[in-house]
Parts: structure tokens; sequence; C-alpha cells
């Protein structure tokens, strides 16, 4: 075993040739067992600054509170809380605008859970995005990645800054959290760097850890308090470690040195300075070397340079003071003394100009700030001195205590009152950076805040470009909207179009509708459809302002362009709801939710099954939901999520702890992921402290794409466990996740050295096989794989883990072993296995019998889109390409159907045919290898400018892709030569 340890830290170390690419789980965004290689998706109190939060309902006066009255629907922006049923016009009841038919054939028991009857189709509306969305994503990102490649290094961290902000509209978490490490690591000055390493650590949720405080290091610079608080570009990585806890290995008795600095005080001392009747004796050229005034009041002209003594009764400074004025002339240091008197020598720095007195007071006083209160007390004092350091080091712990700090209103007058701003912006802290940073925290915790408005007129202030201004200008747009303000809203939206952010004109529209010009609305959408390319978004919000048939091609034109769109599916199902189709509407809302999980289509879902009287599914749809937003508030967030919970378990079978296993094991088994979110947080309930089921929740969420659901379930994992080997294993997949594999390694290594776990080789494992594969790490993978088989788990981990095993076997040639593997997968219902054998098969030259394979995992699976993709690969042209479309009709967002079906055409010498296959996806989906293929037609085609924006719009996604890198030089050479 110690063999196998130091095999695989050299391999994590020493790196290999062959890089990973379905290894372990088939997909590179398949993670740790959640995703085998098949059916798995592309995967403190209240103040006035925020408004009151919403207060939980009991279900005794559930049925009270509520009258009988239709609920507007709105897709809310806000990442805490997007509601099926929107927060504006909360009393439409008394607009008179009651669904006909909403309790018609619905029983007496679905009417007291529905006390607001079903939507309807003329109170729903589309959300409008708070982010940067530009017409042709291609040319924004690939106008990013050439100004990335030509401009100054002092300008590079807010260029990613820009890019992060265009990028936030393709909703990747890790690309996004790529922009932020990249701004971080061209970040030149201290207050840059505090920012946005507070960013990061936000964006991580650092503060939800038990036991770590906001100014604790996480080991790297990224990340590092101390590091961030060094002025200037350093060419180290900053996914390198820091050195906190190096610097301090040789303390120093400071009341020793104090008492040896003392006893020389009287030895050579020449001068004395006169406070009141006290006498500080001091070394004449040592107090002159403090500052060029002092040197010229000691030796110059003045009367001061002939007397043995010199008043400074009038000066300011205490006794206490001023006896460190002199120690601090001997020593250079400041560390001696107590906070107060520090201050006093920062003060007095300041007034006789000695400056190297002032940075060593700055950078102390800088080190002693450890929590808000510190904070409060000093940045005061730092501000009135203009002491750099010391008011960076305050906002940084302001800023790695968000979100909690929004709510401490001394805080957020630091920040919004215009005092306090314009004193922080002469030192160079008060930036669009700090303000973005903030008015984005503010608007997740509460969108109508009057926080969110202050903080967004200080970003809107400190905006200098273009897009910093649209940006400012189109979110306090959108939160002006969100507060019913609506000339408001309309005049922040019509500014941010005249800084050329043509999306806000969709925000012009809505207020106008709101004002009762829903015709002006109408023509103002006409002519922007008629103006530009039209994209989906536009057609959407038309459809807002239409009537009839009109709506209904506008909605199917917008689902067309843009499949992602969840309002078209949205209002066509309740429109079924209105036409008494409610199991049609579920069918409706069933084919955005099957590929992109959002808590308000779940809601939705979960009415219509109601409705039905069908209380399990409506169960399993908001267990489901409260698994994505815990807090999520349902019924126009008027009833916490978590007591309709309670009011429909009175209407279901209640299961024992042994049948919700059994539960799980089904649903799991059958690729059934809702299922199983919902079976978890069935038993989460029951047992909140289990560490084991939060980490099984957060496996889902992964193949479900809910990427920051299931990072908060890993931190629950890692803070609910009482064992020290089952907590390095969930921080082994925190640093896993945040792109640290040693660091990950070695928790695995910690784990087993105090007891060897299924969990800890896996994770060994699967760390191992992410960094290279090549045959001496398979045959370290192999073997850590069978450590985990031998160690007791469950079935499901065991069939992952033999899934696993398998797919090293067939990378490494060794087909009959896989398939055993596999077999064995099967044999425990590991339903993803039919993947892998079906790939053995086809290795073996026996297509029909993969084609089978694939065929019976259709059959299982509840979620099947990626079967139908991969059977297309054992199949005939016509049979392939009736699976991939059926790909495409099940989940939009897979993108081998559209690269296979554009090959295909190109392969025909269609190649118009071609490029509109691959332009139709980009439209809704930039993505990487579609735009390098597109790239290669339009090479190919000698479109050298196309090919060449292509290039560059996928390299501002990922700017090390060899592949493109390759293209995009060739290109350019070719482009070179021509001219």
């Amino acid at each position: 075993m110690e063999w196998l340890l130091s095999t695989a830290q050299k391999l994590i170390n020493t790196g290999g040739s062959h890089q990973i690419n379905q290894k372990l789980s088939g997909h590179q965004n398949s993670r740790r067992g959640a995703h085998g290689n098949c059916v798995s998706g592309e995967r403190q109190n209240q103040t006035p600054f925020l408004a009151e939060r919403p207060v939980s309902v009991s279900p005794v006066w559930f049925l009270e509170l509520f009258p009988l009255c239709s609920l507007e629907l709105f897709d809310r922006f806000k990442s805490t809380q997007v509601h099926a049923l929107s927060p504006q016009d909360s009393n439409p009841c008394s607009r008179g605008k009651l669904s006909k038919c909403k309790f018609t054939n619905i029983g007496s028991v679905a009417q007291a859970l529905l006390p607001c009857g079903l939507p309807t189709t003329e109170l729903l509306e589309p959300s409008i995005d708070s982010y940067l969305k530009p017409l042709d994503y291609v040319e924004s990102l690939a106008e990013i990645y050439r100004r990335l490649n030509t401009c100054s290094q002092t300008y590079k961290s807010l260029l990613c800054i820009e890019q992060f902000s265009i990028l936030r509209g393709l909703g990747d978490p890790k690309l996004l959290r790529r922009c932020l490490c990249a701004a971080r690591q061209y970040a030149i000055d201290v207050h840059s760097k505090v920012v946005l390493s507070a960013w990061l650590r936000y964006e991580r949720r650092g503060d939800e850890f038990i036991g770590v405080s906001s100014k604790d290091c996480s080991g790297y610079i990224l990340e590092c308090p101390m590091a961030a608080m060094v002025s200037g570009f350093h060419s180290n990585s900053i996914y390198d470690h820091c050195q906190c806890g190096q610097d301090n290995l040789e303390a120093v008795d400071n009341q020793i040195l104090m008492g040896n600095e003392g006893s020389s005080l009287e030895e050579d001392s020449d001068v004395s300075f006169c406070i009141g009747d006290e006498l500080v004796r001091c070394v004449r050229f040592k107090i002159a070397s403090l500052s060029s005034p002092f040197r010229a009041m000691l030796y110059g002209s003045f009367v001061e340079s002939r007397r043995d003594k010199i008043d400074f009764s009038k000066v300011g400074i205490s006794v206490k003071g001023m006896r460190a004025v002199q120690v601090y002339s001997r020593t250079r240091r400041v560390d001696l003394f107590c906070p107060e008197i520090v201050l006093e020598l920062l003060s007095f720095a300041n007034r006789f100009c000695c400056e190297e007195l002032k940075s060593v007071c700055d950078a102390h006083l800088a080190s002693l700030v450890c929590g808000i209160e510190d904070a409060l007390i000093l940045i005061d004092h730092g501000l009135e001195e203009r002491a750099n350091l010391l008011v960076a080091s305050c906002l940084q712990v302001f800023l790695r205590e968000l979100p909690n700090s929004l709510y401490n209103h001394k805080v957020m007058g630091v920040f919004c009152n215009s005092e306090a701003r314009e004193r922080l912006a002469m030192l160079g802290h008060a930036s669009f950076l700090l303000y973005y940073f903030l008015s984005q925290v503010a608007m997740e915790e509460n969108m109508a805040s009057n926080a969110a408005v202050m903080l967004l007129e200080g970003l809107e202030e400190f905006a200098t470009e273009k897009w910093q201004k649209a940006l400012a200008l189109h979110q306090l747009g959108c939160i002006m909207l969100e507060r019913k303000e609506y000339k408001g809203a309309q005049f922040y939206f019509e500014a941010a179009v005249k800084e050329g952010h043509v999306y806000s004109l969709t925000g012009v529209a809505r207020t106008k509708y709101k004002q009762g010009q829903q015709y002006s609305a109408f023509r103002l959408m006409n002519s922007l459809i008629f103006k530009y390319k039209p994209v989906g978004w536009m057609y959407q919000e038309r459809s807002l302002y239409g009537v009839g048939q009109e709506k209904i091609m506008d909605l199917n034109t917008a689902t067309e362009l843009d499949p992602t769109l969840s309002f078209p599916y949205k209002f066509r199902a309740v429109l079924k709801v209105e036409e008494k189709q409610i199991r049609a509407a579920i069918t409706e809302i069933d084919k955005i939710i099957s590929f992109k999980l959002s808590p308000d289509c779940l809601e939705l879902r979960a009415w219509f099954f109601i409705a039905l009287e069908d209380f399990e599914s409506a169960l399993r749809d908001i267990r489901a939901l409260l698994t994505l937003e815990p807090k999520y508030m349902m019924f126009h967030g008027r009833v916490s999520g978590d007591h309709l919970v309670e009011l429909l378990s009175h209407r279901v079978r209640q299961w024992s702890l042994a049948d919700s296993w059994m539960q799980l094991y089904d649903h799991w088994s059958s690729v059934d992921d809702i299922g199983s979110l919902a079976v978890i947080h069935q038993m989460l309930s029951n047992d909140p402290a289990k560490s084991l089921l939060w980490f099984r929740q957060s496996l889902l969420l992964l193949r479900l794409n809910c990427q920051k659901a299931a990072m908060r379930c890993l931190r629950l994992a890692r803070n609910h466990t009482s064992s020290m080997h089952e907590r390095l294993i969930y921080e082994g997949w925190l640093l896993f996740d945040s792109g640290h594999r040693e660091e990950a390694l070695s928790r695995a290594e910690k784990s087993i050295s105090i007891q060897r776990s299924f969990e800890a080789f896996f994770l060994m494992a699967y760390t191992l096989a992410d960094t290279n594969l090549d045959p001496e790490s398979s045959s370290t993978v192999i073997q850590l794989l069978e450590e985990a088989l031998r160690c007791p788990s469950d079935g499901l981990r065991k069939g992952q883990a033999l899934n696993n095993l398998g797919s090293i076997y067939v990378d490494c040639g060794k087909l009959d072993q896989a398939a055993d593997c596999y077999m064995n997968a099967l044999n425990i219902k590991h339903t993803r296995a039919h993947q892998g054998l079906a790939r053995v098969y086809h290795l073996k030259n026996q297509r029909k019998a993969a084609f089978d394979e694939m065929t019976k995992l259709i059959e299982k699976a509840h979620s099947s889109a990626s079967a139908y993709e991969k059977r297309s690969e054992y199949c005939d042209r016509e049979k392939a390409k009736d699976d991939l479309n059926m790909t495409t009709q099940l989940d939009p967002l897979r993108t081998y159907p559209y690269r296979y079906r554009a090959a295909v055409l190109m392969d025909d010498q269609k190649e118009t045919e071609a490029l509109e296959e691959l332009t139709k996806a980009i439209a809704f989906k930039p993505e990487l290898q579609m735009l390098h293929l597109r790239a290669a037609f339009y090479e190919s085609m000698g479109d050298k400018t196309s090919a060449l924006q292509d290039c560059e719009a996928a390299l501002c996604l990922d700017q090390n892709h060899t592949d493109t890198l390759d293209l995009y030089n060739r290109t350019q050479d070719q482009a070179t030569r021509s001219i």
C-alpha cells in the first residue's frame, strides 16, 4: 500500500504525456461517481438597507392567509430565488383577472393546496436578464480576445472583468471563475487584489465553512489575504502556495528588547522633548533621520537646532507616544507598542512627513484587522490619516464577510455614504471593480433592496468605459422594474441603450407596457427584430405584447431560435391548463426540465401535479426544488417550500429509512436524477447531519449541471461530518473542483492513513486519472479502484467504481476484463454500465450487440438524451441521424449532434447547410468545439476573416485549446501571405 500511495503521488507530480478524455467517467464534466460514462448531462439582523425577507407561514394559518385568486408567473432574476410566481402586481385579484378554468375538474383537496388557483397566461412574464447581453456573442468574444492579446499589462485585469461580464450570459460558473482568476493574476494594485481575492472566496462560498474566519488563508496566493496586500505584478502563479505561516518562524521577545533599549536610553541621548512636565530623551541625529522637517529643525537654522530641550506640548502627541517615537528611531519597529500608540505614531508621521514611519505604522495596523468590529474602528483612522494599507485591510474584512456584512448598517455606511465614498476614492479604494462585486452580492441577496440601489449608484458613479456604464444603467433599470418604479426603470434602460446596450430595449418596452403603452412596446420590439439579426429573446419579448395566434407564433419562433428560453415552455404549458389539458401541460414543461433544471419550472410542474391530485409527483418536484434553493418561497413568495412539503407529506405514504434507501437505489438505477434528489432530501429532513447524504446529493447536482448547489452540499457534507477521515475526503473534492489536484490527492492520502475507505481510494483514483493516464498511471488507478472495491460501501458507489474500472481497462486494451467489470456493475443495477459494455462490443466489432446494449439503456433510463447520442455511433447513417435528432429534441444543449450533422453536410459538399447547422446552435450556445469546427469550415472555404473570428471567440473561452491555436496560427499565416 505504501508503494501504491507513493507511486500515485509521483505520478500526480510528474504528469504524463497522455491527457484523459473519457477515462473514469466518460465525459469531461462527469464527476466522481455521479457521472458515469453514460446517461450523464453535459453536465444578523435586518437593517434599513435591505428589504425585509419573506416570513415563513405556519401551515395552521395556510388556508386563511390566501384568497382564491390567480398569481402572476414571472422568471424573476435573483440567483437565490427565481420565482415561478411574479412578485410584481402583488394583488392581481383586484384587477379582476381570475382564471375561469382554474378549478374545473380539480378536487377539493387540490383546491385547498392551491389557495391561489392555477396561473393564467395573461399574467405570465419572461424575465429581463440583469447582465450584459451582446447581440452577437461570437463577435464580442473575438474582440475581447484580440484586445487581451494587444493591451498593456496594467489594463489586462480590468479587461478580464469585461470578459467575465459578457460571459455571464452563458451561465458556466467554471468559465466565470477562470475569468476572475485571470483578473487576479494580472492585478497590480493592492485594491484590485483585495477585491478580486474576496470575490473568488465569495464565489466558492468560503464563508460557509464551519471554523473558518474571514482572514483565514486557503494556502494559495489566489485568495490569500496577505498576498493581496502586496502591490505589484508577480510572475508567480496565483495557484502557487503562499507564504502564510512561514514568516514568523523566528520569534522575538519584545519585552526583553524593550528592556535592552531602555537600558541604553540614558547613554547617548543629546536632546529632550518636553511634553508638559515630562521629558523624553532622544538621540538628535536619529530623530533627524525620520524626515526632512526634523532634519531642518534639529540641524538647520531654526532655533531648535541650538537647544537641548524642545517644547512639544502643543504638537499633539502624548508622552507615551513620544517615547515610542524615540524607540522607533533606534529600532525601526512599531510592533512593540499597543494599537493606540501606533495610531498616535501614524498621526505624528503624517504631521512631520515621516514617510518610513507612516509606512511601517500603516502595515502594522493593517495586520491587526481581524474582524468587522476592528475594521469599523480602524477604517476611520485609516481614511483620516490616508493609510492605504490599513484601509485596504479593513475593506478586505468587509468583503470577505459578504454577504453577512451587507446586513451591518455601519459597514453599508462606509460604501453608501457619499462622504465616506469620496474619502475612499481619494485613497484609490473606491472603484468600479469594488462596486461591481458589492452590487452583485446585494442583488443576489435581495433584488429590490435599498442596498442594491445605492451600490449600483456607486457602480454608475465609478463607471468610465461604455460597457461599464451600460452595465450599471441596465442593472439599475432591472432593479427599478423589480421595485415597480417604472418611470425610473425606463430612464435607466434608455440610458443603457444610448451606451450601446441594445438588449436594454427589452427593458424600455417592458416599462412602457407596465405604464399602459402596449402598442408602443410592440412597435419597439418589432423594429428591433427588423433592424438586427433576430435572436430568440427578441421574439420572446414581442410575444408579451402580441395577441392571439401572433403571440404563439412568436413564442414558437423564440424556442426555435433559442430552445434554452424557459418562458415559451411555461406559457404554452399554462395555455394548455386553461384549455383543460393538464397532462399536456406537464408534457410541455417536461421538455425544458429534462435538460435545464430550474426552481421556477419545477414549481410550475408541482402546481400541475397538485391540480391532478398526484401528490407524490408534486412532493418529488418540491423536494428537488428545495435541493436547488433551500429557502425557496412558493405561491408568490408567500409560503416556504418546507411548509408545502409538510402539507403534502400528509397526503402520501411515509417511507421508513430502509424504504428510502430502496427508493434511492431504484431512482439512481433508472437514471432518475430528480427522483433521487427528492429521496435524499426526504432522508436529510429526518437526519440533517448525515454527511454521506449531503455528499450523494452533491453528486447528483453535478450531473444536473447545478454547480453552485452541488458545491454547497459538498460544503455541508464537510461541515456535518464528525470523522476526520471523512472531512479530508470532502475537502479533497472541494480542492479538486478548484483545480488543486495535488492537494486533493494529499487529502486522500491523509484520510487513508487514518482509515481505509472506499471514498478515499476513489478520490485518489479519480484525481490521478484526471491528471494523466499513461500506462504506468493506468496501472496505479486500476489498483486504487480495486482497493476501493475491497472497502465497505453500498451498491450505488460500488457500481460506479466497477464502471470506472471497466473504462480504464478499455483504455488499456483489456476488453475482457472491462466486460467483466461492466457485467458485475449491471448485476447490481448500475444501469449506466450498459454504455461501457456497448463500447466493448463495438471495439470487438460486434456493432449489433453494441446497438442493442444502448437500446437497453434507453429503455431503462429516465433521462436518455446521451444514450441516444451514444447509440448513434453504432448504427448506419440514417439511423444515426434519427438518434441524433432525438438527442437534440430531448436536450438541445448537447453539441455533438450539431457537429455530426454539420460534418455530414460538409462531406456531401453542402457547405451553406453545414454552416447553418452550426450557426443556429452557436447563436444560443457559443461552445468551443462548435466554434472550432465552424472556423475549420470557413478556412476550407477560403473565408479567412470568419475563420479568424471564430478562432478568437473559441480562444476567448479557452486560450490554451491546442487545436484551435494551431488553426488560428495557420489561418493567420495564410491571411498574411495573401496580402
